[in-house]
């Protein structure tokens, strides 16, 4: 399975970022598709529940976040609005299908202020 992402890049604090995933090469179809994000030498943390399709309401992204989801083609996009210097992170795509669990490459976000 192939796990792609892309969008990511250097932003301006306040604007907003697309991140897209495709998966591919999965044999009985993908169960399940989320982003998480991590920054360096912090946890991994999920951004959307990728079971129900919820987005996470924490307060560090709260009202910030959409997603979107193509289940025919496998493609996840993540919109981040409101961009801030502490969304700064590496974002990763996880896909689930039959055989279990695989993550992308990532794609580094950076926001400046």
């Amino acid at each position: 399975v192939q796990v792609v992402e892309s969008g990511g890049g250097l932003v301006q604090a306040g604007a907003s970022l697309s991140l897209s995933c495709a998966a591919s090469g999965t044999t009985f179809g993908v169960h399940a598709m989320g982003w998480y994000r991590q920054a360096p030498g912090k946890e991994l943390v999920a951004l959307i529940n990728m079971w129900d399709g919820t987005v996470n309401s924490g307060e560090s992204v709260k009202g910030r976040l959409a997603i979107s989801r193509d289940n025919v083609k496998n493609t996840i996009t993540l919109r981040i609005t409101n961009l801030k210097t502490e969304d700064t992170h590496m974002y990763y795509c996880l896909v689930v299908d039959t055989f279990g669990q695989h993550w992308g490459q990532g794609v580094q976000v950076t926001v400046s202020s």
